[in-house]
């Protein structure tokens, strides 16, 4: 008993300190939970953020961010990871009370001993961050089961359905291009067959496992699946899945560098798709881009190409392009079969190439030409990928943010010019995940700019640094340079700036994991 009276107030300076420091602790663990989940629970993408964002994940206080743009989703994964979080947190202090009791046993000092549970308690507060790295390593295991289980599901229905009800699947894959040709292939598809499309940027195997599990039924004759990879062999995995019978790759360039590190690994992750297809499986290649058209001149399967120039080696191609503030016209070819006239909404020449794709799949789905020019012609933009949205003070607003590469930046622009009589503004963060060339590639594109924009506002001043230096380059007038900290500002800016009739590009939207500074 004397032994319990002993230590009675250490006791009670711990279970004080601990239970409030547990509670700010797990609601501390919020905002790494929400990084987390933005960087696809991945550790080693969740610690370069760490290290890229140390002001941001070492404030004493953490506050929901202004304007904020992908609030946390609390999903079962979500759900399922905080639980972890919290026994992790748990364990933690009951080491600390250990160590506290054991210090006083050594000391009999109530302040060392309490002064201990007062300093690791808040460093485990400060440090929630770090210490969700490994209550996630602790779920992983768990997580992967999981999916097993919905992968597999979704697999064997693919196979049910191939077999049973003669689906064919398109794979459309690329470095830039695939949600757009995936929804345009949607549109055109459906003038002549019951298509299944999968919804926004679903490329992954978990993301696509959930619509083929919940949402694909039995009278589609087509599945589109858009496969996305961030490193080698993640195509293959997709793929597997999916088992495409037709596979699109749309173009290749510079994108996810800091984790590709070279375009021939990126050539040969896209390359998997083709790969994966069955013997008897059509590939489809963009012949415009430099490093697809090697891709295609390799492959042994049934091959068409598609584009807009080297009429003589392509199986699909635009001629008589016309285009315009408003869209383009141009004239589908397509061998052994014809042509015939089409127009589209869509802005700019890479569009026609987008559209090429989705045309080339549905010749090969059965689909006549006039059934794919009504199509293209039915086509809306995609939302975030050089759409018109409304506007009330008479500008005219084209919406890029979705994400930047440095061919799509240039198409942007390329867009831009075509408003001849019009003050042009741009807003954009500038370029990100381009590894050791993003630096050079934005100094580029800010020289591109330079020639095209009347106004640029430069969104975080320390990563647009290549963009100002790029538009200094061709001697612009720095008084039509503006640079702020954040998008709100940038809206700020632009609404002191614009008259009607000016064209606004918003190009690239960073999401929240990025810092804008």
């Amino acid at each position: 008993m004397e032994y319990f009276l002993a230590r009675l107030p250490i006791y009670l300076i711990d279970f004080v300190v601990i239970c409030l420091a547990l509670y700010y602790s797990l609601i501390r663990s919020n905002f790494p939970i929400h990084m987390l989940q933005l960087e696809g629970y991945d550790n080693d993408e969740y610690k370069t953020f760490l290290k890229n964002n140390r002001e941001k994940m070492n404030k004493l206080v953490y506050k929901p961010e202004k304007n904020q743009k992908t609030p946390i989703v609390w999903t079962d994964r979500a759900k399922r990871l905080l639980k972890k979080h919290k026994l992790v947190n748990d364990l933690t202090f009951i080491l600390i009370v250990i160590i506290s009791l054991v210090l006083f046993d050594i000391t009999k000092s109530y302040v060392i001993s309490g002064l201990a549970t007062l300093v690791l308690s808040f460093l485990t507060y400060f440090y929630q961050y770090r210490l969700l790295i490994l209550s996630n390593k602790w779920a992983k295991p768990t997580e992967d089961k999981i999916n097993m289980g919905f992968y597999t599901s979704a697999q064997e229905k693919i196979k049910k359905f191939k077999k049973e009800n003669d689906l064919k699947v398109l794979g459309i894959t690329g470095s830039f291009g695939k949600t757009s040709v995936k929804f345009i292939s949607d549109t055109i598809l459906s003038e002549g067959l019951r298509v299944k499309n999968t919804p926004s940027s679903f490329n992954t195997p978990m993301g696509l496992s959930k619509i083929i599990n919940n949402e694909l039924e039995s009278d589609r004759e087509v599945f589109i699946a858009e496969l996305g990879a961030k490193v080698p062999g993640e195509i293959h995995e997709v793929a597997q899945l999916v088992q495409p019978d037709i596979g699109i790759i749309t173009a290749i360039g510079p994108t996810h560098m800091h984790l590709f590190k070279t375009i021939e690994n990126i050539q040969k992750t896209k390359y998997e798709l083709i790969e994966d297809l069955p013997e008897d499986g059509i590939a489809i290649f963009n012949y415009d881009n430099d490093y697809v058209k090697p891709l295609a001149d390799k492959t042994k399967k049934k091959t068409y190409r598609y584009g807009t120039r080297d009429f003589d080696k392509l199986d699909v191609y635009a001629h008589e392009i016309k285009v315009n503030e408003e869209g383009s016209e141009f004239t589908l070819h397509i061998i052994d079969v014809g042509e015939i006239k089409c127009e589209t909404r869509l802005l700019g020449v890479h569009n026609i190439s987008n559209l090429l794709a989705a045309a080339t799949a549905a010749h090969v789905l059965g689909l006549s030409l006039e059934e794919i020019q009504r199509g293209i012609k039915k086509v809306e933009p995609v939302e975030h990928r050089l759409s018109l949205i409304p506007s009330t003070n008479g500008t005219i607003i084209i919406d890029d943010a979705f994400n930047s590469n440095p061919v799509g930046f240039r198409a942007a622009l390329d867009v831009l010019r075509e408003f001849k009589d019009h003050r042009k503004i741009i807003i954009t963060p500038g370029m990100v995940e381009l590894g050791d060339m993003e630096e050079e590639e934005n100094r580029k594109i800010g020289e591109v700019m330079a020639d095209v924009i009347n106004f640029p506002i430069l969104v975080g001043k320390k990563r647009t640094m290549p963009i100002y230096q790029g538009l200094k380059n061709k001697n612009f007038n720095e008084d039509n340079i503006y640079r702020v900290s954040s998008l709100a500002e940038a809206t700020e800016v632009l609404a002191k700036i614009s008259l009607p009739g000016d064209v606004v590009l918003f190009e690239n939207d960073l999401p929240d994991n990025y810092n804008e500074e």
